[in-house]
């Protein structure tokens, strides 16, 4: 693996590290992390009161390629969804709920990161 990859990969788990604390400190439950199946990646999935919720984390050292809300489009909530449901059938949940979130951390190197939860994606 070349540096960058390496460094990209580092970035990113210290981010979903971030996100988890993060919600965690809302009062979410964490049930799963870094979930793979055939079809893709859950990076969290956790509850929300009765609300089953995969959050999809995107972090970032700048915005200069854009902003982690530009990485999630109809595609890939989409795919969120299904891999949700996929997950939640696997354990034999019904829940009455089904929520997909983002996390976008923003980690410039100056200081604390920057975490927005965006909840309930359209």
């Amino acid at each position: 693996m070349t540096t960058t990859a390496l460094q990209r990969q580092a970035l990113g788990s210290y981010g979903e590290r971030v996100a988890e604390r993060h919600l965690v400190e809302l009062g979410l439950v964490v049930l799963d992390r870094n979930w793979r199946c055939d079809e893709g990646e859950l990076d969290l999935v956790l509850r929300d009161g009765l609300q089953l919720v995969a959050c999809e984390v995107k972090t970032r050292s700048s915005v200069d390629y854009g902003t982690p809300h530009e990485a999630v489009d109809a595609t890939k909530l989409e795919r969120l969804r299904r891999l949700v449901r996929r997950w939640a059938d696997e354990r034999g949940l019904r829940p009455p709920e089904t929520r997909i979130d983002l996390v976008a951390v923003l980690q410039d190197g100056h200081g604390a990161a920057r975490v927005e939860h965006v909840r309930g994606l359209v």
